[in-house]
């Protein structure tokens, strides 16, 4: 049995249906198989004013349905072209498909029923008047969309109004701004930390780049002006209000997660799945700190030349992620090199901008195929520069620049446990290693819950302890030094080290 269904974008056949028990359900099936997604705007009927249904529950032959019969429907033009046969392409346009056509779309030249044609469509108006759907390609198509990938804009909806198209237009365009104000607007750093950081990419003259991961507070800045007198300015309420927003970073540890040195790759690394990061934050967390930025090593550069594109853009994807979304955060990135002139190195701080975050969540931005100081903008999104429009934006843009200063940690954390995950490191994290740090307790005024408070150390005893049920108590006694470390976990510690009076 064949049915015709005549919808508002041509004729569609549907074929071998059963004569006695063929229902709207089979009909609606045969046009699925080669158009999936089509919208139904306007049920099957009867009709071609689609006024008269088909009853789903009555089979065609029931409703006066028989070989040949018409169907009248109304369907969403933009969900009607897929994936389709050649042969049903025809059919849509009245006209029959060739074997050498059959062949150039794919299929069998023996068969004009299995070639395949992408169900990329588009109206021509025909020599006679008639308008009928042909295949088009994706390059075609493009060429049609409101942006670049995007679909045309009639295939989003059937009218748009002035407002609309501005309102649509203006969500892919960016007009770059500098950012002056910094939501961080000073950086503490534990040296202790950095030192080492620092001192293990010396190993290498920073020709090998890692990350790691600065753990701490984020903390009020309240910067003091004075007058003549030495004494604090007043305030007025706006600027007291404003004052809230300033942050002040307070570094007091570093985390280097597993990860692999890629030359290849814009970043220069790769990161490796952690089974130790919710262990990690968990243990941040007891100890008041949170994850307040990330720290990073490269090799000389030129004058000028601040951070990549794909460090730009890693930065702004962390800034995301601290403030979930396109918030104000307090989250920073800071970068250690050497100076390729004196030896020297050097240590900055940053931020990148709320435009380069809004950018990287909408994936308009990308790493720039060969220059690394430029980022380059997705072709569907529009860059405005300086009243122009731009298909790259210099990094430096995007940033602000971060004063670092130093502080002594107010937990006084230590920072001597070998870091876990480095190659090629002349300590790595051990017993051994814990009995030569924990036995200095006694000596030089250190005592041994001030030589557990080493945030590398206790990442490391974590694979021993209960996380859940042990960190709460040993935690508090390092967060607080009057709440006094339980003997029984003292003596398990030794024991795990090896030290003389546990068992």
């Amino acid at each position: 049995m064949l049915v015709r269904v005549r919808s508002n974008v041509g004729v569609w056949r549907v074929e071998e249906l059963n004569d006695n028990n063929a229902t709207v359900s089979d009909v609606l099936e045969g046009i699925a198989r080669t158009r999936p997604h089509v919208v139904y705007e306007q049920p099957l009927s009867s009709d071609p004013a689609c006024k008269s249904p088909l009853d789903a529950t009555k089979t065609l032959t029931e409703q006066g349905l028989g070989h040949g019969s018409m169907i009248h429907c109304r369907v969403d033009p933009a969900s009607c072209a897929t994936v389709t046969t050649a042969a049903a392409v025809a059919n849509e346009n009245g006209a029959d498909v060739n074997m050498q056509d059959n062949a150039a779309a794919g299929g069998d030249s023996s068969s004009n029923n299995g070639a395949m044609v992408p169900n990329k469509m588009r109206r021509v108006i025909d020599k006679d008047g008639a308008i009928k759907l042909v295949p088009c390609s994706d390059a075609e198509r493009e060429q049609k969309g409101f942006r670049k990938g995007m679909l045309p804009l009639r295939d989003m909806k059937m009218q748009w109004t002035l407002n609309d198209f501005m309102a649509m237009d203006a969500q892919f365009q960016f007009k770059i701004q500098r950012q002056e104000e910094k939501v961080c607007q000073q950086v503490s750093l534990d040296m202790a930390s950095v030192t080492d950081f620092q001192s293990y990419l010396q190993r290498f003259q920073f020709q090998r780049k890692r990350i790691g991961f600065l753990y701490g507070k984020f903390v009020p800045y309240n910067e003091e002006t004075k007058d003549e007198n030495n004494e604090k300015e007043k305030k007025d309420d706006k600027e007291e209000e404003k004052s809230k927003l300033n942050r002040k970073v307070l570094v007091e540890a570093i985390y280097e997660p597993p990860q692999d040195v890629d030359q290849d790759s814009a970043e220069g690394f790769v990161l490796l799945d952690d089974p130790d990061e919710d262990t990690v934050d968990q243990i941040a967390g007891m100890l008041g700190w949170t994850k307040v930025g990330w720290i990073f090593g490269h090799e000389p550069r030129e004058p000028g030349y601040v951070l990549s594109a794909a460090e730009v853009i890693m930065a702004a994807e962390f800034q995301l992620e601290a403030a979930n979304g396109v918030e104000e955060t307090p989250f920073c990135t800071v970068k250690v090199t050497m100076n390729d002139k004196d030896k020297s190195v050097s240590v900055e701080a940053f931020q990148v901008s709320q435009q380069c975050m809004a950018m990287v969540a909408e994936e308009a931005l990308q790493v720039h195929p060969e220059d690394p100081k430029l980022c380059q903008v997705n072709e569907t999104f529009t860059a405005i520069q300086e009243g122009k429009e731009s298909k790259t934006v210099e990094n430096n843009f995007f940033l602000t620049v971060v004063p670092i200063v130093q502080h002594q940690s107010e937990l006084q954390m230590i920072a001597e446990f070998p870091r876990a995950n480095r190659e090629l490191d002349d300590r790595s994290p051990s017993h051994d290693e814990m009995k030569r740090h924990l036995q200095k307790s006694g000596r030089s005024g250190w005592t041994f819950i001030d030589r557990l408070a080493d945030f590398n150390l206790l990442i490391y005893l974590a694979k021993f302890l209960d996380v859940n049920a042990d960190y709460p108590k040993i935690c508090a006694s390092i967060v607080d030094r009057t709440v006094p470390l339980d003997d029984g976990y003292k003596l398990i510690i030794k024991s795990m080290a090896g030290l003389e009076g546990s068992y």
